[in-house]
């Protein structure tokens, strides 16, 4: 074990840790959601939604006891809807098996659904003092140029080789202030791209550092650009009611959606309110498509490009095997909907409670790109699963 290491970090840690308020708590529960939230999700992000989430779920027993919907609506924004799913379903299994106590052992964390290598180290460490090293980007990049290490760290030897070695280098006490005083520097100070060596509290060992070149590790498998996908988001409505359908798919299950009809590439607005149109026609009387704007949204390995358009509804009915609901102004705000469809729901919010905006960009004749054209702003989050 180097000694050095441990002694050095811990002591910067104690001086610049992050306050945060999942931390220090005392309690694994909190540990737990914290971790859940913190997968692939800035710390100051999962912050904004933690207390929160835990002043309506403060425990175990009333996570797993409460309707799936109601989880999504306290997650929503957050993005990767799967992990709520997952730690709803880890409540049951800990409510259930583990008598309300959340496992104090990897393995056991291992079992739970949405709980990976790093959760349960992190967990284990950081809840019950278990000496394991919670692997993550940041411990990786900075393990990686602690050691410089010049294999790709995509690859299982490369990890397995810095996992070792972050694990020599933990101290028998304090596990979790370790793991977390790692995570700290990684996020503050050994940032991807040029690291504030200045500043690091280990750059007197740092091996990248002492040769040269932090800057160029750790080393990655070069990532493929985000597929784009084109869609028309239709506003389905009725004398002040909105249709909205239930996804069923893996991808965003269990939210809500306006009704989404894909695209090929490159469509025109024409093209646009005519496919709407024709989509319609057998599923729900209504008036022609009026076309609203643009919004952009980025997912993870997608990007979806989406045209806001709205459709005047002569009857409450739907044809199609999707499930749907129509709802009112108070629908539109308790029901559970990603972050995708933001812009969509500010449109339909205005159109409930003003002047309809139908008429505004509504000529047949006009042909633009969607990928080019964006009205109504971007969204950019981290929605998936």
């Amino acid at each position: 074990m180097n000694d050095s290491i441990s002694a050095l970090i811990l002591s910067w840690y104690d001086l610049n840790k992050r306050r945060l308020s999942f931390r220090d708590t005392g309690d694994p529960y909190r540990v737990l959601v914290s971790e859940f939230m913190l997968q692939q999700t800035r710390a100051e992000m999962a912050e904004a939604y933690f207390s929160r989430f835990i002043a309506r779920f403060p425990d175990i027993r009333s996570l797993a006891d409460s309707p799936l919907e109601d989880v999504l609506k306290a997650w929503e924004g957050l993005g990767y809807y799967s992990r709520a799913r997952s730690l709803r379903r880890a409540a049951e299994i800990i409510r259930d098996q583990y008598g309300g106590n959340v496992p104090d052992t990897c393995d056991a964390l291992l079992s739970l659904p949405g709980v990976g290598p790093y959760s349960a180290a992190a967990v284990a460490s950081i809840a019950f003092g278990v000496r394991t090293p919670a692997m993550d980007g940041n411990l990786y990049r900075v393990f990686a140029r602690l050691y410089d290490e010049r294999g790709c760290v995509d690859r299982d030897s490369v990890r397995r080789r810095l996992s070792s070695l972050a694990l020599a280098d933990m101290p028998e006490d304090r596990c979790g202030d370790f793991n977390q005083a790692m995570m700290d520097l990684g996020a503050a100070v050994c940032v991807p791209g040029t690291p504030d060596c200045a500043a690091c509290p280990l750059s007197c060992l740092c091996r990248a550092y002492i040769a040269g070149h932090p800057e160029s590790l750790p080393v990655r498998a070069k990532k493929r650009p985000p597929a784009q996908k084109d869609y028309a988001v239709v506003i389905l409505r009725r004398q002040g009611r909105i249709c909205l359908f239930r996804r069923s798919e893996k991808m965003l299950n269990s939210l809500y959606v306006f009704l989404l009809i894909p695209l090929p590439e490159e469509t025109g607005i024409r093209e646009v309110l005519d496919r709407a149109d024709s989509f319609l026609l057998s599923r729900v009387p209504a008036k022609p498509a009026f076309y609203l704007g643009s919004a952009k949204h980025v997912f993870t390995h997608q990007v979806w490009n989406m045209a806001l358009i709205t459709a005047e509804c002569d009857a409450e009915s739907w044809s199609g095997p999707e499930q749907h609901v129509w709802t009112n102004v108070e629908g539109l705000a308790s029901l559970p909907m990603p972050g995708a469809m933001k812009a969509a729901r500010e449109k339909a919010l205005q159109l409930l409670s003003g002047p309809a905006e139908e008429g505004k960009i509504n000529s047949r004749s006009l042909s633009l790109n969607l990928m080019a054209e964006n009205t109504t702003g971007s969204t950019v989050g981290c929605d998936s699963k």
